[in-house]
């Protein structure tokens, strides 16, 4: 038992029965169990008892043993002059100072189920894919729990988005790029892309997207590849990002992505030449993702998109490689649909259309569930995974409660502590 979970249940009364008596034995009727207080200062306030036929509002603390109360010198501590019931798991002292107040103590211990207790630690003690794992049943998922979920991740997402937008004068547009950038870097070079866009001014990017030649030498430019050309096209690049650089008053900045650990086609060459095409071949990219209300009219703005042809034969400068375009597969159009584009949707709608957010849910459900080990660990556990909504929730859901086992405000963890169990 810990003083956390004895809250917890006193806030649900998660109890055997409620005949509640004080230990001294008089009838104590609880009208109200009072506001659980997650400030300093008592439990519970604005309580409301009868006992002894009469009626007390007032605030109520909880401890695990009552000689707490002294422990945490409750005594001397005006904030708790207004306490009308001291509830406590295990009565193992007199309290004076309450006695002198006439304030009941009301023992908890015989009217939990000591299976909670049992299923509590399981949890909190447990080294498995979730605490929870040895009593998990699928069948306890809540209500809406995978719409909570990816509506609270949207929110955290939409906090970040946001702070972005007051750095760059609630410009969409070029947010829009900096986050489109983050995702075609994958997770090795997510952050050098976000540095590579955000280098660079996006009213440049917009006067020259119409080239695609030279938003590639722009690009490549930053990302010192271009300072040793290796054949004519890097020589045309390097003339080109040297003129982009001059009349734009460009700084002279290098940053250089990593290739390491990357398959050829994720190569960042091959990723940020994809981006190139990308804002060459949609000159109001942003209006066409926002306008966008099914994920057929998602995929339309992402499925043209390829690499430039020199890259047909390439995969890194100057080496020549078997013929194969560099197109983008479904697999990552529907990683930056649910990483860049819903989140940016979603952040964009709270201001304008309130109404739109069953759309976004929508969306999610008709993207494909991700494969990872998280996942699998669900699917392992018996649940089926069928959709994004599905997956982004129980990732989500993975990393803010079960990593951290956070059991007790967990809307699996409520339903598994509160509900007997035969195991």
């Amino acid at each position: 038992m810990t003083e956390k979970l004895l809250q917890y249940l006193w806030n649900y009364k998660v109890f055997k029965h409620f005949d509640f008596k004080d230990i001294e034995g008089h009838s104590v009727e609880i009208i109200s169990f009072g506001k659980w207080n997650t400030n300093a200062g008592p439990d519970f306030l604005d309580a409301k008892i009868k006992t002894k036929d009469l009626v007390i509002a007032g605030n109520i603390e909880l401890h695990l043993r009552a000689s707490d109360w002294v422990f945490h010198n409750h005594s001397q501590d005006p904030n708790y002059q207004n306490i009308i019931l001291h509830v406590v798991y295990q009565n193992d002292a007199e309290i004076d100072d309450l006695i002198s107040k006439n304030v009941p103590t009301l023992e908890l211990k015989d009217h939990i189920d000591q299976d909670i207790l049992w299923k509590y630690e399981k949890m909190i003690n447990g080294t498995q894919f979730i605490p929870c794992e040895n009593i998990f049943d699928p069948n306890k998922i809540p209500l809406n729990f995978h719409e909570t979920n990816v509506l609270k991740k949207l929110d955290e997402k939409s906090q970040e988005l946001e702070k972005s937008l007051e750095k760059y004068k609630n410009n969409f547009e070029a947010v829009l790029f900096h986050s489109l950038a983050y995702s075609f870097g994958l997770k090795v070079n997510a952050h050098m892309f976000r540095q590579i866009a955000e280098s660079i001014d996006f009213s440049i990017v917009n006067k020259i997207r119409q080239n695609e030649s030279q938003l590639e030498a722009l690009l490549f430019g930053i990302s010192g590849w271009l300072e040793h050309p290796k054949d004519e096209k890097m020589l045309m690049w390097k003339r080109e990002f040297e003129f982009i650089r001059k009349k734009f008053s460009i700084p002279d900045l290098t940053l250089h992505p990593k290739f390491l650990r990357l398959r050829p086609p994720n190569f960042p060459t091959i990723r940020l030449s994809q981006l190139a095409d990308l804002y060459y071949r949609h000159q109001n990219l942003f209006s066409k993702i926002i306008k966008a209300d099914n994920i057929d009219k998602l995929y339309e703005v992402f499925e043209p998109v390829k690499a430039s042809e020199y890259w047909d034969f390439h995969f890194n400068f100057g080496t020549l490689s078997k013929f194969q375009p560099k197109t983008l597969s479904r697999d990552f159009i529907e990683l930056v649909i649910l990483n860049t584009v819903l989140p940016l949707k979603y952040t964009y709608h709270k201001y304008h259309n309130d109404e739109t957010t069953d759309e976004i849910l929508e969306l999610y459900r008709n993207l494909t569930a991700e494969k990872n080990s998280v996942t699998s660990g669900w699917r392992n556990l018996g649940l089926k995974v069928k959709n994004a909504l599905e997956s982004q929730s129980l990732i989500f859901h993975h990393k803010t409660s079960c990593e951290e086992k956070n059991c007790l405000n967990c809307g699996i963890g409520f339903k598994l502590l509160k509900e007997s169990s035969n195991v």
